[in-house]
């Protein structure tokens, strides 16, 4: 009864191991061309351990990779890696070398030890390299709109353009500001993104190419902007004449200003120094004359008169 017990306790314990356990899948995301290693996550690989690597193809786990008792083996029949396969003989770990979109799918890991099983799963997202934007004038637009109408003088019509692209947002910016912006999922299409600009904007623009792990920019200042549309030259020399008018006005009438100002301030002056020039001094002229008194021996007294002012 108690060997029955232990024997039943041993082969609970063992179903467990051997059944073990499912890890989440862990998403990879890597550029067409480069490299990636999908890691096993133990430090040595045991004499009698084994490790299997699967990529499901067609719905299908196909077996590419593998170790067991110290042995590597490649399934080099498999024409979608041709060779592209290299396994880590201490860790089991998987090298993908000169990834291709074709090799974007789920891969399975498999870690047999002597008590335990262990699941891994890896979803890898390949992206093909960006092409870099590019921003010409929009001649379609700029052909539609009328001769007449003076608004498209003052604006230039902008596309921005990239081709054969798939799982990117193309977006035009004016700064660090977002204008506008377009997106395409896994068909590969062109796209095309318009602009309208105004001549009087002085910032830089941008069109920006992304896709989750990359991006590409194409910048345009106001030089380029005006190589490309000519009209905007002659706008803003236009408006720099009118605004040269105005200031060279306003500092004539100024001066106009400042000189009747101080004229005003000189006059009473001058109004002043004529007074002072007109004032006429008389003379002083003394008459004395002899009064008789009714004393004899009084002496004479001298009496003066008034002065006039003539």
């Amino acid at each position: 009864m108690i060997h029955e017990s232990f024997f039943l306790c041993l082969w609970i314990w063992l179903s467990r191991g051997v059944i073990g356990y499912t890890d989440e899948v862990k998403s990879v995301l890597i550029t067409e061309g480069d490299s990636v290693t999908l890691n096993t996550g133990i430090s040595e690989v045991q004499s009698n351990d084994q490790i299997l690597w699967m990529f499901n193809i067609n719905n299908t786990d196909t077996r590419i990779a593998e170790i067991h008792r110290q042995n590597i083996y490649i399934d080099a029949t498999n024409t979608t890696f041709e060779k592209r396969l290299q396994m880590d003989s201490q860790t089991g770990s998987l090298t993908i070398r000169n990834i291709r979109s074709e090799h974007s799918g789920l891969y399975k890991l498999q870690i047999i030890q002597i008590i335990q099983v262990t699941y891994k799963s890896f979803s890898v997202a390949v992206y093909a390299p960006l092409p870099i934007p590019v921003i010409t004038r929009d001649t379609s637009n700029s052909s539609s709109s009328s001769s007449s109408d003076r608004s498209s003088v003052s604006k230039c019509s902008l596309l921005c353009s990239v081709l054969n692209v798939s799982d990117v947002t193309l977006s035009w910016f004016k700064g660090n500001s977002l204008l506008s912006s377009i997106s395409v999922s896994d068909l590969s299409i062109s796209l095309y993104l318009p602009l309208e600009v105004e001549y009087q904007d002085k910032n830089t623009y941008s069109c920006v190419l992304n896709n989750p792990i990359s991006n590409q920019t194409t910048h345009l200042d106001i030089t380029q902007l005006f190589h490309m549309c000519p009209e905007l030259v002659q706008q803003s020399q236009s408006v720099a004449l009118s605004v040269s008018i105005v200031i060279v006005l306003v500092l004539a009438v100024a001066v106009v200003v400042l000189y009747l100002h101080h004229r005003k301030c000189k006059q009473p002056r001058s109004e002043v120094q004529t007074c002072e020039e007109e004032v006429l001094y008389a003379e002083t002229t003394f008459c004395a004359r002899r009064v008789h008194s009714t004393k004899l021996n009084e002496e004479d007294h001298i009496i003066y008169s008034s002065v006039n002012a003539k």
